[in-house]
């Protein structure tokens, strides 16, 4: 028996009805337009931090094709989702793959994590000619998702320094880190690169060696430079620390709300304030201070007050 896909219908062919951007900014609903107040008030904090840290006004720097590998597009409901790794871009990635399937997949939780990664299975803003991006960039409501910068930091080293399957990012980085920055390593660690010490990927990080080398990693580079909030205007700007909300709410946009949820599900293995905390006990002072100039961006822009536990010379 052929169950009928409720995404079938309604979610492919929107034409006719109102797009995302037109309900953010002009909502029929009561429920929204008190909502849409304060993603004014995040898009307004964005503008500030980008004009008073004259990054715009700056000689504009031109966006390469490069440079937009991280905007998802939904064609069918005229949506650019930006994806910052270490904030729920997963499961992110997994709805966008049932509004963008045309009834292909009908529940995000069902599709394998691996599978949400395949780049294949989505297709990217740097996919489309220069006219085409412009066009999509001006009339596609675009989102992203922010989480307070060290705890991301931190989500991603316990992620990829701590889990013994992450062989290729101790390869890759583990063995590059331990050279660098540990005397006298043995050569089983300099070889593995398995046992890497958060001092020492914060001193990695902080290394203007490191930066001149090659850009940061995806999962700790910025999302000041992986989304380029100060070149591209998002309407909406979600934050993992309401993510349901946040994530609902784009949802019911698209006007798809009705019989699409965001996932929820309490990982409790999830990296939090208190953990981050303690991680950051070890850093002195000076790399605490220099680290925070590395994510300064990002802490100003999405408004996160510095971490009460930073001694910050």
């Amino acid at each position: 028996v052929m169950r009928r896909n409720p995404f079938g219908m309604d979610i492919c062919c929107r034409k006719g009805s109102r797009s995302p951007l037109q309900e953010l900014y002009n909502p029929t609903q009561v429920s929204l337009s008190n909502t849409a107040i304060l993603h004014q008030i995040r898009r307004d904090q964005v503008t500030d931090t980008c004009r008073a840290n004259s990054v715009s006004s700056r000689k504009r720097r031109v966006l390469t094709p490069n440079d937009l590998k991280h905007l998802v597009v939904d064609e069918d409901h005229e949506m650019i989702y930006c994806y910052v790794p270490k904030v729920a871009c997963t499961n992110w990635k997994r709805v966008m793959m049932v509004l963008t399937g045309r009834g292909k997949y009908s529940d995000p939780m069902e599709i394998p994590a691996n599978e949400a990664h395949v780049s294949s299975n989505l297709k990217t803003l740097n996919q489309y000619s220069i006219p085409e991006i412009n066009h999509r960039l001006k009339n596609y409501m675009k989102f992203l998702f922010v989480r307070e910068p060290f705890e991301r930091l931190v989500s991603a080293y316990r992620n990829k320094f701590t889990q013994k399957y992450n062989t290729s990012f101790h390869k890759r980085y583990g063995t590059k880190i331990v050279k660098r920055q540990r005397k006298n390593a043995t050569q089983e660690a300099l070889r593995k690169g398995d046992d890497v010490k958060f001092e020492e990927f914060v001193a990695y990080l902080i290394d203007p060696h490191t930066q001149r080398e090659e850009p940061f990693n995806e999962h700790w580079q910025t999302v000041y430079s992986l989304c380029h909030p100060c070149h591209i205007h998002y309407d909406l700007i979600g934050k993992y620390e309401t993510l349901e909300e946040d994530s609902n709410y784009v949802l019911q946009l698209a006007g798809v709300g009705n019989y699409l949820k965001f996932p929820t599900y309490a990982k409790s293995t999830r990296t939090t304030d208190e953990m981050t905390t303690e991680f950051f006990q070890n850093i002195s002072s000076l790399h605490q201070t220099q680290l925070y100039e590395v994510y300064k961006l990002d802490f100003l822009m999405f408004n996160y007050s510095v971490p009460s536990y930073l001694k910050l010379e």
